[in-house]
């Protein structure tokens, strides 16, 4: 179908041209059936269909371990599994992990009813796991499980709640005779701090 618009004698860059050109932008997509309700911020001034791929926005990051393969670094198990998908990983010097965070999540029952809130020590131990992938794939690591040992300066900056998503990211300061451990950990939402602070680990036999 072809659309054609009134030729018009407005001169280059007045405003009775933009305002014609603006209307012949919403007749050709009233006349395609298009939806497109905002502009590609790439492109400014290009029209984004909202049911298209470009209007998801950025590409989400790379998932570098999904939750089957966490499962089988880890020993934690529902409803204590609290970390969904690894984003970036250096075995025995960084994870950054996302933890999706769910109404349906057993401690929103009790904690708080009526105003829902992620107990800061969920907050703490999902941390502390992202931290425990870090030393999982070491050559020669002990067998064994690595506990808490001590946190030190853990901070809560502001609540956690359903519909939020962590992302936490560990960096392994120390490992001393491959059974003591310390890593800074932090956790953010939408790239505002929520918790920070040192947590330290022991290998049990």
């Amino acid at each position: 179908m072809t659309v054609t618009t009134p030729a018009t004698t407005a001169p280059a860059g007045s405003e009775a041209q933009d305002v014609t050109a603006a209307a012949s932008t919403e007749a050709a997509a009233a006349a395609t059936g298009s939806a497109a309700t905002r502009t590609d911020p790439a492109a400014p001034g290009v029209a984004v269909d909202p049911f298209s791929l470009a209007a998801a926005g950025p590409a989400a990051e790379p998932v570098v371990l999904a939750c089957e393969q966490i499962l089988n670094l880890l020993p934690h198990r529902y409803p204590f599994a609290l970390v969904d998908r690894v984003v970036a990983y250096e075995p025995g010097r960084l994870a950054v992990a996302i933890k999706n965070v769910s109404f349906n999540e057993p401690q929103f029952q009790g904690h708080f009813p009526g105003r829902p809130l992620m107990p800061g020590v969920l907050i703490v131990e999902a941390m502390a796991q992202v931290g425990g992938l870090i030393v999982t794939q070491m050559p020669d690591l002990p067998k064994g499980l690595f506990v808490f040992a001590g946190i030190d300066g853990v901070r809560f900056r502001r609540p956690v709640v359903p519909g939020d998503q962590l992302r936490i990211t560990c960096e392994l300061l120390s490992l001393k005779r491959k059974r003591f451990g310390k890593v800074r950990a932090q956790a953010t939402v939408a790239g505002e701090l929520v918790c920070s602070g040192e947590l330290m680990f022991s290998l049990v036999d």
